[in-house]
C-alpha cells in the first residue's frame, strides 16, 4: 500500500479504500438476512432451507464475520507503524455518542422504543457489552493499539511467528473443528488479526506483494465458503439442524479468516491511484455500521418493519428486493454521515485544533501527579 503525497497533504491510494466499502456492503448484507427473521429457528429459511430463495439469502448473507475480518486486519496493517493520538480516539468515541444519541432520541419520540431509565443510562455509555458487540470490542481494540505497537515492534521475527502459530492454534483450529470449542472473545480475536496485519507490514515479503497468488487465494476461499454453505445447507435439512453457517459462522473459523486475509492482500496489491469519490465514501463506512445496526429497535424498524424482509421472502423479485435493499441501506447511511462529518464532527475538530494544546498541558500535568503517586505505592 502506497501513498501518493501532493504539495498539501497526503493522499491515500483508493484500492484499500474501496476494499472498505466492499467490506461494509457484505455486512449489510448480512445483517439483511440475519437481523430479519429470515433466520429464525421457526423462520421461512430453515423451513424450507435447500430452496432457491433460502440458498439464495443464505449465500447472500454469509460474508458478514468475513466483513469483520477485513475491517480490523486494515486497521492492524496502518495502525502498527502509527500512534494512537487523543484526536483519532475521539472522533472515533464521538462518532459512536453521537449516533447513540441521535437514534435513541428520536425512537423515543416517535414512541417506537419505550423511554426507561434503563434505557435513558444505556445511552450515556458507549457499550454495555464486550463479548460480541463490534463497537464495544472495536473502541476496547483501539485503546489497546499502543501497548499492541509496544509489543510487535520488539519482537523478532521468529517471535513473530511463534506469537501466530500460538494465536492461530487457540482460535483458529478451535473455532473451526466441530466438536472443538472456544469461547469467543473479539477483542482478542481483534488482537489476533492485529498480530497477522501486523507481521505482513513489519516483514514485506515477495508473496505477499503478488496480486496473481493472492487473486487465487480469494478466489479458492471464496468458493470453498460458498460451498460450505451449500453443503452444510444440505447436510442440515437432512439431520434436521440448521447449520448453513457451519464454517463461517464467526470471525475465528478458518474459511473466515482464509477469505478475509487474502482478500486484504488481493486489494492491497490492486494499485487504484486516489479518487475522491471511492475514499469519500470509505470515510462513512464505519457511520454506516453505526446506524443501521444501532440497536434492536432499529434492526426491528429497518429490516422487518421497512422492508419486510420475511414477507419478501416468497416473492419472485425477492433477490431484486435483497440487493437494492442492501444498497439504499448503504447510500442513505453514507449520506447521514456524510452530513455529520462535514456539519458537526469538521466545526467541532476546528476548535479541537485551537483549543486541545491547553487542555493537553492540564492533562499531562494531571497525569504525570498520579503517576508519581502510584509509584509510591
Amino acid at each position: 500500500m502506497t501513498l501518493k503525497v501532493s504539495k498539501s497533504q497526503a493522499l491515500r491510494d483508493s484500492n484499500i479504500e474501496l476494499y472498505r466499502i466492499i467490506s461494509m456492503l457484505l455486512i449489510v448484507a448480512h445483517h439483511y438476512v440475519v437481523n430479519s427473521g429470515l433466520t429464525a429457528a421457526n423462520g421461512p429459511i430453515y423451513s424450507n432451507t435447500f430452496s432457491f430463495p433460502s440458498l439464495f439469502l443464505l449465500l447472500f448473507g454469509a460474508w458478514g464475520k468475513i466483513g469483520i475480518n477485513c475491517f480490523v486486519l486494515i486497521t492492524g496493517y496502518f495502525m502498527c507503524k502509527s500512534q494512537i493520538t487523543p484526536k483519532k480516539f475521539a472522533k472515533l468515541f464521538l462518532e459512536v455518542m453521537f449516533y447513540q444519541f441521535v437514534i435513541n432520541i428520536i425512537f423515543w419520540i416517535f414512541g417506537y422504543a419505550p423511554f426507561t431509565l434503563k434505557s435513558f443510562l444505556k445511552v450515556l455509555v458507549p457499550f454495555t457489552s464486550i463479548s460480541k458487540n463490534f463497537t464495544g470490542t472495536y473502541l476496547i481494540f483501539f485503546l489497546c493499539i499502543p501497548f499492541l505497537n509496544v509489543l510487535v515492534n520488539n519482537l523478532n521475527q521468529k517471535q513473530h511467528i511463534r506469537l501466530l502459530l500460538l494465536s492461530f492454534s487457540t482460535y483458529v483450529l478451535f473455532g473451526t473443528v466441530p466438536f472443538l470449542s472456544v469461547t469467543m472473545n473479539y477483542v482478542s480475536w481483534y488482537m489476533v488479526l492485529y498480530f497477522i496485519a501486523s507481521y505482513i507490514r513489519l516483514y514485506p515479503k515477495k508473496i505477499f506483494d503478488s496480486k496473481r497468488f493472492w487473486g487465487i487465494m480469494t478466489f479458492i476461499s471464496v468458493s470453498l465458503s460458498a460451498i460450505s454453505v451449500v453443503a452444510c445447507s444440505w447436510l442440515g435439512a437432512k439431520l434436521g439442524t440448521n447449520i448453513p453457517f457451519l464454517f463461517v459462522t464467526d470471525s475465528n473459523t478458518f474459511l473466515a479468516v482464509l477469505t478475509g486475509l487474502s482478500s486484504f492482500m488481493l486489494f492491497k496489491n490492486i494499485k487504484i491511484k486516489y479518487n475522491k469519490f471511492i475514499n469519500t465514501v470509505s470515510a462513512t463506512t464505519f457511520g454506516i455500521l453505526l446506524i443501521h445496526a444501532n440497536s434492536d429497535a432499529m434492526r426491528q424498524w429497518l429490516w422487518k418493519d421497512l422492508f419486510n424482509n420475511v414477507g419478501m421472502y416468497g416473492s419472485s423479485i425477492m433477490p431484486i428486493h435483497a440487493i437494492s435493499s442492501v444498497i439504499i441501506v448503504f447510500v442513505v447511511c453514507s449520506l447521514l454521515d456524510l452530513a455529520r462529518i462535514h456539519l458537526i464532527e469538521k466545526p467541532f475538530f476546528k476548535l479541537w485544533d485551537k483549543y486541545w494544546h491547553c487542555i493537553a498541558e492540564k492533562f499531562t500535568f494531571l497525569e504525570n501527579n498520579l503517576f508519581e503517586k502510584f509509584k509510591k505505592f
